[in-house]
């Protein structure tokens, strides 16, 4: 991994990681941890999800998610393969799972604290296109791969500072949610390309056009889990980005809207 420059020197407009640094070097005393699940679809040359016959189409989605059997499951070989070397990389890989629309997975990477969150990220996906390459196999990160009753793909990502995981964090968590909700046509902008066609309000996501939350809803903006409320402190997910997000704009836009008021730190 690296970040791109000038031969003068200046950052290249497509290195949002120099502006991410610049944030999180800001709030290192806030501590920010970030668990991002990356979603994606694995795809045939032919540009059909694995799973789906030629031609046609599969049974409706349902037993596709967390599946086992080969009737169901497609591609675990790939996905974990990819889990092998990511850790072998020294990626904070937490997880892997079959997701809803069929030939759909999902890996989750974290909690790591910064910046440190969208490099691992950054370098899983390199690692997922090269594994899958091996196979014979696309990776998409498109957030809505295939049209009509079938889910899309996000990038949720769960977010903390250090004083919303210590007792009395969820107060300091609500005031959060409300900043973001004055904030949410701003990360709508920037939390993927194509996510209108994902954010419709149906298949476990809010309409792009309102800002919504609520405690253990699939279907919200912001989910605040259940055990977060149970125990009065925590995190919380933020399911708006699309699952080709850049990591380091929507890590960096959770950190100025939650610490920052009216562009200064608080």
């Amino acid at each position: 991994m690296c970040d791109t420059y000038t031969p003068d020197g200046d950052p290249l407009p497509t290195n949002t990681r120099y502006r991410a640094a610049k944030v999180f070097e800001k709030v290192v005393l806030h501590k920010p941890w970030f668990g991002i699940e990356q979603e994606y679809t694995l795809l045939t040359t032919t540009k059909r999800p694995l799973g789906w016959p030629e031609g046609g189409y599969p049974a409706p989605q349902g037993p596709y998610y967390c599946s086992v059997g080969a009737d169901r499951a497609f591609g675990r070989q790939i996905v974990e393969a990819h889990y092998r070397a990511c850790l072998f990389a020294g990626i904070a890989i937490a997880g892997i799972n079959a997701e809803v629309l069929c030939g759909q997975w999902e890996y989750q990477v974290g909690p790591l604290e910064g910046i440190h969150a969208a490099d691992h990220l950054w370098v899983s996906r390199y690692l997922l296109h090269r594994v899958a390459e091996s196979f014979g196999v696309l990776v998409t990160f498109d957030p809505k791969p295939v049209s009509g009753d079938w889910n899309g793909s996000g990038c949720h990502t769960n977010y903390s500072t250090e004083t919303m995981r210590n007792p009395g964090g969820l107060t300091i968590i609500f005031k959060a949610v409300e900043k973001l909700s004055k904030k949410h046509l701003e990360h709508i902008e920037i939390y993927g390309i194509g996510n209108g066609r994902r954010l419709t309000g149906k298949h476990e996501t809010a309409s792009m056009h309102e800002f919504t939350s609520g405690v253990g809803h699939r279907g919200c903006s912001i989910r605040i889990p259940c055990q977060t409320t149970k125990d009065g402190f925590g995190y919380f997910e933020d399911r708006r980005p699309a699952s080709n997000m850049d990591p380091y704009l929507v890590t960096s836009k959770l950190v100025e809207t939650t610490c920052f008021e009216d562009g200064e730190f608080v």
